[in-house]
This record gives structure tokens, C-alpha cells and sequence, in this order.
């Protein structure tokens, strides 16, 4: 299984009607119901905002919907491509902008398909790693040696909060957060302790 690495996005007028594409890496399926929320509220003005998911470490959970087109002519065939390309954790939304000219059955389903093909293509991915999610504090001084170390890691996500501490947080596989936190613990003489989140 292959899961996006960050957002992506693709855009094609087809017959007047505009549809914009948009790829979002998501971990639950409380980030779909939020995003999707979001994605309505943001193009308000769209006649449609369809989508598909797959997500769980084999793809398990899925989801779509044909938010007002034909029915089956949207949601299942976004989820059919999703679904043939082997990628899970995955969220595309295609919002649709209707130019005039009615597309049909045949040409609706080629357009939501076309736009979940469209951003696949510019969409970077990685492998499915199981990650662990780790955070440590430490002082100023000490921060100079653990940004080095984790420069050297295959640390994903990191994000760092600057006050009397410096907090950092993010993920590593799993198969490398013992060596990861062996290799802090040592290098700071035992100053800073890697903790799993």
C-alpha cells in the first residue's frame, strides 16, 4: 500500500463547468467529516463538492459521495480509481463549478474520474510505514544536538514550540524509534528523553 505524502491538487474546465481536484492525507474518519465540512464552507458557491476515501493500514474503511450529481455517476467511480491505484489514508474531493452545458452520465463519470486520475498524477507517495509518534523537551542548548540528530532520521511531521523549553514532535517508523531514542538519550548525555505520543 502506497499513502500520499502531502496535499495535491489538479484543475480542468470541461464544456464550461470547472472541476477542481484536491488530494488530502487523512487518519481518521473524523479528518474526512472535518475536511469535508471545510471543503463545503470554503467553495460555497460550488454546485458540487464530491468525494472518495480509502484509509486503514489495508484500505479497510471507504467512503464517497455523489453530493447532489446522478447517482453512481461521482462518488463510486473517484472511489473505482482510488481503489485500482493500491493508496489508502487518502481523501480527494473534486469540486465542480457547473458551466451551462449538461455533461451527461457517461461524461460526468469520465470527469470525476479524470480528476481523481488528474491529481494521482501530481500527487507524490510514499510506502505505508507503521510511525511512531514521538515528542522530547529539551533546553537551548541541547536543541543544537537533537535538530542535528534528527536531521540524520527518517523523521516525518516534525513540528517545534520555542518557549522557556524547546518542544519537538513528529514521527519515525517504528522499526527505528528504539535506535532513534537511544541515539538522543545518548548524545545529550541523558538530558533528553524521547517520549512516545
Amino acid at each position: 500500500m502506497i499513502v500520499p505524502k502531502k496535499y495535491a491538487s489538479c484543475e480542468e474546465i470541461i464544456k464550461g463547468s470547472r472541476f477542481l481536484s484536491e488530494l488530502f492525507v487523512i487518519s481518521s474518519q473524523t479528518d474526512v467529516r472535518d475536511k469535508i465540512r471545510e471543503q463545503k464552507k470554503k467553495y460555497s458557491d460550488a454546485t458540487h463538492v464530491c468525494h472518495a476515501f480509502v484509509l486503514g493500514k489495508s484500505a479497510e474503511v471507504m467512503g464517497m459521495s455523489d453530493d447532489g450529481e446522478p447517482g453512481g455517476t461521482a462518488g463510486r467511480p473517484m472511489l473505482d480509481v482510488l481503489k485500482g491505484r493500491g493508496v489508502t489514508n487518502i481523501l480527494v474531493t473534486v469540486t465542480r463549478w457547473f458551466g451551462g452545458t449538461l455533461l451527461g452520465t457517461g461524461g460526468l463519470v469520465r470527469a470525476y474520474s479524470g480528476g481523481v486520475k488528474g491529481v494521482l498524477e501530481v500527487a507524490e507517495f510514499e510506502e505505508l510505514i507503521e510511525k511512531a509518534c514521538f515528542s522530547l523537551s529539551c533546553d537551548y542548548q541541547q536543541y543544537k544536538v537533537v535538530k542535528k540528530i534528527i536531521s540524520e532520521q527518517p523523521v516525518s511531521e516534525l513540528s517545534e514550540d520555542f518557549s522557556e523549553e524547546v518542544s519537538l514532535a513528529g514521527k519515525i517508523p517504528e522499526s527505528e524509534y528504539d535506535a532513534f531514542s537511544a541515539l538522543v538519550f545518548e548524545r545529550t548525555n541523558g538530558k533528553v528523553c524521547v517520549a512516545r505520543k
